[in-house]
């Protein structure tokens, strides 16, 4: 019997793998194929940059990621809960200990306090905190307000909720915000504010004259604000100030924030949303049906992270001013015009002096000719053209990187 069988198998497998090479040969290349409300955007520019940074060996320093690893004692933490067996799916919302460190935190950072079972929401990331708070609280024909240049998800996002974007223009060389025509852009179809700070891709942090202003104008408006802190560790010029400790803020903020970029681990995608019971209600619908639960050892951990001592985050806001040191004054020794950078880990600069046309065309030039990644920051406006000049960089780099990445542009940029 088991001759039988052997002899037999060959036959078949060999006919279907002529049978498909045919199929294949007959069958059309087909179109793309989605949905009207996405066909604007294309594979991102942190997928396409890096790519070529690859394919032309390219130091890369444009998709924000550090190429050094997060703290041994929360990779621990991981392990250990691994170990645990806490490996099913967790609660929805988030396993509770980290719901409660989350809510420590905030307290901690802001002097709110917040129910932790019923304020916090935790998600796969801070991207999925951003697109469960649009999915689940703005309704098409809804009128949000964004700040240009903005990271590319908000976009495509308010996209998929059916809003209808007005946008403001931040320009250097402080991006400050120009609260007239803030004022301006309100209608009575306006439901939020989606902002960043600090900001990607600027570095500009919010000022307090700022805040107050769009407090002001959500509370006279009745707006809600959608703000994303993800990089409130990383402020260097001036203390971070969460929109929603504001007097008449909190009950109309959600904050959406994640562990990745302050603790180096951004692969995790561990994020949580932060509000009132009757907006976390629209958060967690939506939340429900887009992810339903978050890895749950990385959970774990992610709360022994945010109990860390007031000393890491010391430590690490150090580390990354020597980090952005070494590039700004490699970028203006190499002759670009940088931008100040109060916070992230990001540093817009002007390109024009190098004699590119526009931004992408430089990026491109930079990774094949100089080997060095940048990205044109065109991508981040609803207007292409108000972008061309500028590319950001990164420096959440180790230093020899950041180094080197300067004396390859040193020796191969040169001003036109």
């Amino acid at each position: 019997m088991a001759s039988s069988i052997s002899t037999a198998v060959p036959a078949p497998q060999q006919a279907a793998v002529s049978t498909q090479d045919e199929l294949t040969q007959k069958i059309p290349t087909q179109p793309l194929q989605v949905a009207k409300r996405l066909e604007k955007f294309k594979t991102t520019i942190f997928t396409q940059m890096s790519s070529l940074a690859i394919k032309h060996g390219a130091i890369n320093l444009g998709q924000g990621f550090p190429n050094f690893d997060g703290p041994d004692f929360v990779k621990e933490a991981a392990i250990q809960a691994i170990r645990d067996g806490k490996n099913q799916y967790a609660r929805g919302y988030g396993v509770p200990d980290l719901n409660s460190a989350v809510a420590e935190r905030f307290k901690k950072d802001t002097g709110l306090v917040v129910d932790p079972e019923k304020e916090v929401t935790v998600t796969s990331g801070c991207t999925e905190a951003i697109a469960a708070t649009m999915l689940g609280l703005i309704n098409p024909g809804d009128e949000v307000i964004l700040f240009a240049p903005f990271y590319d998800s908000y976009e495509a996002t308010l996209s998929m909720a059916g809003a209808k974007i007005k946008c403001i223009t931040l320009r250097p060389p402080d991006f400050s915000i120009p609260i007239d025509e803030l004022k301006s852009v309100v209608s009575k179809n306006t439901r939020a504010i989606l902002m960043n700070t600090p900001h990607n891709p600027t570095g500009k942090m919010f000022t307090q004259e700022e805040l107050n202003a769009i407090a002001s104008l959500c509370i006279e408006n009745d707006l809600l604000v959608f703000s994303d802190e993800v990089y409130d560790k990383l402020a260097f010029e001036m203390d971070h100030i969460s929109i929603a400790s504001l007097p008449g803020m909190y009950e109309r903020t959600v904050t959406m924030n994640s562990l990745g970029k302050t603790f180096s681990l951004t692969g995790w995608k561990i994020g949580w949303a932060i509000a009132p019971p009757h907006l976390t209600w629209g958060v967690r619908q939506a939340h429900s049906f887009l992810t339903f639960a978050t890895s749950t050892p990385m959970q774990f951990a992610a709360a022994t992270a945010l109990r860390a001592p007031d000393s890491y985050y010391e430590e690490l806001r150090r580390d990354y001013v020597a980090k952005k040191n070494i590039l700004v004054e490699g970028l203006n020794s190499v002759g670009f015009t940088v931008f100040p950078s109060s916070g992230t880990y990001f540093v817009v600069v002007d390109h024009t002096p190098f004699g590119l046309e526009n931004d992408v065309a430089f990026c491109e030039y930079l990774i094949k000719e100089v080997g060095v990644v940048a990205i044109p920051t065109s991508v981040f406006y609803l207007n292409p053209e108000e972008g061309k000049n500028l590319v950001r960089f990164t420096f959440c780099k180790d230093e020899e990187t950041l180094k080197s990445a300067v004396e390859r542009m040193k020796q191969k940029l040169s001003k036109k």
